[in-house]
């Protein structure tokens, strides 16, 4: 399966602010590197990866040097039209791969066995989430917000294998739900209360969570229980970047 890639490279590092001097959490040193440097380096260490586009600030130009095979697209106001952005330069002709610039130990075996699961042409989206014993197995003690439903504890990857064809369709309501997710309020409004009060007794299923936000969404969706806990481990604090560079330095 050949497949095009993108890769998020926009927003701040507001709480890594005293820590790098960078503005772009993408362009924070680690090791021999910066950030986005790792991920791209792993998609193209992946088989079956075509072209990459890598969206963010105009700092990319100088990092990557362009070629057919990588792209670099301005970054949005959100990450939704960042990646509508990118999608306009790539022009993916199937499926397509997207990730954040925030996971620098994603490896090629990670995104290889994530696509591998994906191989239902009928799925529009296909969304990783990472169970807490899988994270604690390789990171003892790290610090990951998890959730607990009626399969088990998990957490979110940051990625995802999307049809390219409802990416239009399904933005306004993503940028919605990106934008109500600290507003329990306005989000229960939107997904229903019935919904969250099951997801606060935990008695949510995994398959109950895919009917929903394909209902939200209006494509159908499924989650791939990753046990690659590198797809979920973004750096968004100061202890991650700590353990990131802990782990880098070792390899």
């Amino acid at each position: 399966m050949q497949v095009d890639a993108l890769v998020i490279a926009g927003g701040s590092s507001d709480k890594l602010k005293k820590y790098s001097e960078v503005a772009k959490e993408a362009l924070i040193p680690i090791g021999e590197k910066v950030m986005v440097e790792y991920v791209v380096e792993a998609l193209e260490q992946t088989p079956g990866i075509n072209k990459i586009a890598v969206v963010g600030p105009n700092e990319l130009k100088s990092i990557f040097a362009y070629n057919e095979k990588l792209i670099i697209a301005e970054e949005g106001e959100s990450a939704i039209d960042s990646i509508m952005n990118g999608l306009k330069l790539l022009q993916p002709q199937g499926r397509l791969l997207i990730l954040t610039a925030d996971i620098p130990l994603i490896s090629s075996a990670a995104i290889s066995g994530f696509l591998e699961a994906c191989q239902d042409a009928s799925v529009d989206i296909y969304y990783p989430i990472v169970s807490k014993e899988a994270y604690e197995a390789k990171y003892p003690g790290i610090k990951r917000t998890f959730v607990t439903i009626k399969d088990g504890t998990y957490t979110g990857g940051n990625a995802f294998f999307v049809n390219p064809d409802i990416a239009e369709k399904c933005a306004e309501t993503a940028k919605k739900l990106v934008k109500l997710r600290k507003s329990p309020l306005a989000l229960s409004s939107l997904i229903g209360w019935k919904f969250i009060l099951k997801l606060i007794t935990k008695k949510i299923t995994i398959d109950e969570a895919e009917e929903k936000f394909s209902e939200l969404l209006g494509a159908k969706g499924r989650v791939v229980i990753s046990p690659y806990p590198e797809i979920g481990m973004d750096v968004d604090k100061p202890s991650d970047l700590q353990l990131v560079k802990s782990v880098i330095v070792k390899e």
